[in-house]
């Protein structure tokens, strides 16, 4: 064999397969080609070691509910900073529960879609998390996004209110089928600041995110609190205090890193620096100890020559990241981890990751399945694949979502139930991959035309 392309067990394996290809169709020769299996006994108990991520997580809880345990424990700990003003987490669960009881004397329950659009800020925030406190599902709009996209998500979302500030009633335009409601101007300090005691359960809707259809056409996606409570006590987990301690708000609320930047560090303790967006650390520099962003971004900041002497931990995700940006980022910053992390917004944010230290061996793999989560590489009878080979990766586990608003055939075609456990579904991100000697998975593209610009799915 060519040495210079394979080792040793690779080789050895490849004939062990082989040769077991031929004795299952000696034994069935009438049986189609794909019905012979090609992964070996000890692969199939190799590919379930990697899939064993089950952990425990508060499945009982919702998402503000994490933050208001968090509240309990540090309330007079800073939450958010946004330019010259900062809330303790105090202020900010009492500024929240006001207009979350106003939310629900205008009728807000479990499962009703509340639209926000509205320019960063704390008010932003408090919107996000009262809708959360209301028992509602958040909806957001970006008032920088094209009218157009922001009329069919208004359409297609069918809200029961809007929360908007002046600058979101102008992106909008004409609203006058919906209650809109300024959490600026409208809140009546006799409002109550305890929490709101609702009948919102792990199993309600928690947000309707936007992204890219098969036809360009955007399709929300449907979490609910259970998926984002398992995502979020995964991370809590996996990075430590000290470096959520300052975290980096810098994602749109459209995007879906931005659940882990509001929700990693205030559920955690950490304070929320909230920003426009990434590159403000050009013109104005913040002393945050973590920045969750895509490889682009990170990029331009690397060329504008902003400062990032307090970073510790980058975490990458949205594009594929790139050996020679790993390089610059350990060569050119002080960092000391970078995470590669790799999901759709289908799955909760994130499904696999890998973390890397300055002097360590770096690689362009996307690592492994987060807590829950499992990873299936199929070929197109939807057959696992063995290590090495390439396939189609499918999700399963906490993180996937309940499917697309409205759109019964799409969640049909790409939600699917799990042929691996039964009664849950997986989902179909039309990436391909294989798994790496190690365990690691290796990202090859889409199988597709879909491609990404700045993290955002683009269908040509």
């Amino acid at each position: 064999y060519a040495t210079d392309l394979f080792d040793q067990p690779t080789i050895a394996r490849l004939g062990e397969r082989f040769t077991r290809l031929l004795e299952q169709a000696l034994d069935r020769p009438d049986a189609p080609l794909h019905a012979l299996e090609l992964v070996l006994p000890e692969e199939h108990a190799l590919l379930e070691r990697w899939n064993d991520t089950a952990a425990a997580y508060p499945e009982h809880l919702c998402i503000h509910q994490l933050f208001e345990q968090q509240v309990q424990r540090t309330p007079d700990a800073v939450a958010l900073v946004f330019e010259d003003t900062s809330l303790t987490y105090a202020q900010l669960n009492a500024r929240a529960n006001r207009l979350a009881h106003h939310l629900i004397a205008l009728g807000v329950r479990p499962e009703d879609r509340v639209a926000l659009c509205m320019e960063r800020g704390i008010g932003m925030v408090v919107a996000l998390l009262a809708i959360l406190k209301a028992g509602g599902a958040y909806v957001p709009l970006d008032p920088a996004y094209p009218g157009e996209r922001l009329s069919h998500i208004l359409s297609d979302a069918t809200p029961r209110l809007l929360l908007a500030d002046a600058t979101g009633r102008q992106a909008l335009g004409d609203t006058a089928e919906l209650t809109v409601l300024d959490p600026d101007a409208s809140l009546d300090d006799a409002l109550p600041q305890d929490n709101p005691q609702t009948t919102v359960a792990p199993h309600h809707l928690a947000y309707v995110i936007y992204t890219s259809g098969s036809t360009g056409k955007p399709k929300g996606v449907a979490i609910e609190h259970r998926n984002a409570v398992n995502f979020l006590t995964w991370s809590q987990d996996a990075f430590t205090l000290e470096e959520l301690s300052q975290t980096l708000f810098a994602t749109s609320l459209n995007f879906d890193l931005s659940i882990y930047e509001c929700f990693a560090p205030l559920t955690r303790g950490g304070t929320v620096h909230l920003v426009d967006n990434v590159l403000a650390l050009v013109r104005d520099p913040h002393e945050v100890s973590l920045i969750n962003t895509v490889p682009s971004a990170i990029t331009s900041l690397l060329d504008s020559g902003a400062s990032l002497a307090s970073i510790q931990t980058i975490n990458l995700a949205g594009e594929p990241l790139k050996l020679a940006l790993m390089k610059r980022i350990f060569a050119e910053t002080d960092v000391e981890r970078l995470c590669n992390l790799y999901g759709p917004s289908e799955t909760t944010t994130y499904s696999t990751w890998i973390q890397m230290q300055k002097g360590d061996h770096l690689t362009e793999s996307i690592g492994k399945p987060i807590a829950n989560t499992r990873i299936y590489l199929l070929d197109a009878q939807r057959q696992l694949m063995p290590p090495g080979a390439v396939g189609e990766l499918y999700i399963g586990g906490a993180g996937v979502a309940r499917g697309y608003l409205n759109r019964a055939d799409l969640t049909a075609e790409r939600f699917l139930d799990d042929p691996f456990v039964p009664g849950v579904r997986m989902y179909r991100t039309g990436d391909l991959a294989r798994y790496r000697a190690d365990g690691n998975i290796e990202f090859l593209g889409r199988n597709d035309h879909q491609v990404k610009i700045r993290g955002f799915r683009i269908e040509l």
